[in-house]
């Protein structure tokens, strides 16, 4: 059994390794925290430069429209590979998966809503 500081730790390593691998490219920073039944994972840097490009060369509107209907299209696509690694990583299945990007500052948010909280074993005391 893992600790909560430990499953945070995994779902970075997998989460990271996830933008790496299939999305070509990994987030600047990462940061996740388990509450009760749900793992927040939050994203920092995760724009690709034609990503930036496209953003900034279209209307406001219409190339932030674009650019989060192309990262909801690739995360629905990845989505049997985020819940396996998640089950994976807490021993718990996911129930929703909800998934936010925002073409300002690059930062994006993915929470996964989890059938139970995970069973997580306490710190040892130093």
């Amino acid at each position: 059994m893992k600790t909560k500081g430990e499953i945070e730790a995994a779902l970075c390593d997998g989460i990271g390794r996830f933008q790496q691998e299939f999305m070509g490219r990994g987030p600047k920073g990462i940061h996740s925290y388990l509450i009760d039944d749900l793992a927040v994972v939050r994203l920092q840097g995760v724009l690709t430069a034609a990503e930036q490009q496209l953003v900034e060369s279209l209307p406001t509107e219409k190339g932030r429209d674009l650019l989060k209907q192309v990262r909801i299209q690739l995360i629905e696509t990845a989505r049997p590979i985020l819940e396996s690694m998640i089950l994976e990583v807490t021993g718990v299945k996911v129930v929703s998966l909800h998934h936010d990007i925002s073409t300002t500052t690059g930062e994006e948010i993915v929470v996964f809503t989890l059938a139970e909280s995970p069973l997580v074993r306490e710190k040892k005391k130093g």
